[in-house]
This record gives structure tokens, sequence and C-alpha cells, in this order.
């Protein structure tokens, strides 16, 4: 297997922090709307759903990165052009997968040459160490 592909004990920490992300942005957003005095309850739904469903897709195709990624140097990009994001859709569906696998989604990365779990094939994507990608490009 290549060096430059992220191995599993760093996308699992990526993923960790990721969460704790999120619940600090749900917090946040709990706390702006409680200024507000009446806010209805699908407002609520809404802005927590908006954030669990968004996050990551568009991080990912926006910048190649969540948060989690970027404090653990790793960068989810296009399989068949390595320099690129992945787009919206696609980044979109990855995460659907993702979501709905969950851990199980990872058992086909230590079988795999380029390290890719399952919403990896589904998403064309490919996740890589950056220290690595930066010195390819």
């Amino acid at each position: 297997m290549e060096d430059k592909y992220a191995q599993i004990f760093t996308r699992i920490k990526a993923a960790f922090i990721d969460s704790i992300v999120m619940v600090v942005l749900m917090y946040a957003a709990t706390e702006i709307l409680n200024l507000f005095e009446t806010i209805p309850n699908y407002v609520r739904i809404s802005v927590f759903i908006f954030i669990c469903l968004v996050y990551e897709p568009i991080l990912v195709s926006s910048f190649g990165a969540t948060v989690g990624h970027f404090f653990s140097d790793i960068v989810v990009k296009r399989e068949n052009n390595e320099q690129r994001n992945i787009l919206l859709p696609k980044a979109i569906i990855r995460f659907i997968f993702k979501f709905c696998l969950g851990w199980i989604s990872l058992l086909t990365i230590s079988g795999h040459e380029k390290r890719k779990a399952i919403h990896d094939h589904v998403g064309g994507s490919v996740v890589l160490k950056y220290r690595t990608t930066q010195k390819d490009g």
C-alpha cells in the first residue's frame, strides 16, 4: 500500500473531532435560538438537521476536508484526480452511505490498496495524508 493514503486510526480520529465540532455547533445554535422569545420547534429541528446533514458534504466538497480532517492532516479528494475535491452531489452520497453504514463502512479499508472505505467507493473518493499531497502538488 502506498504511504499517501490515510490510515484507519487517523480517519477515526478525524470523525471523533468532527463529532465534537458538531456538538459545539448544535450548542451554539441552541444558544442563538434561545435569544428569541418564540421559535417554533420545526425551526429548531430544521437547524439541527441542517447541521447534521450538510456539515461534512459542504466542507469536503468546498475545502477537501472537515475540521476533523484538517486537524488530523488528511484530505478527501477525487479518486480519478487526487488534486481536486469531490463534487457536492458525490459528497452528499458519500456522506449518506457513511452515515447509514457507520463503522461497517471502514471494514474495507485494510483490504484495499488505496485504503478506501465503502463510502469512498460510492463517492469516487480517496482519503489522503495532507502532507503527502502538498509534496506532490
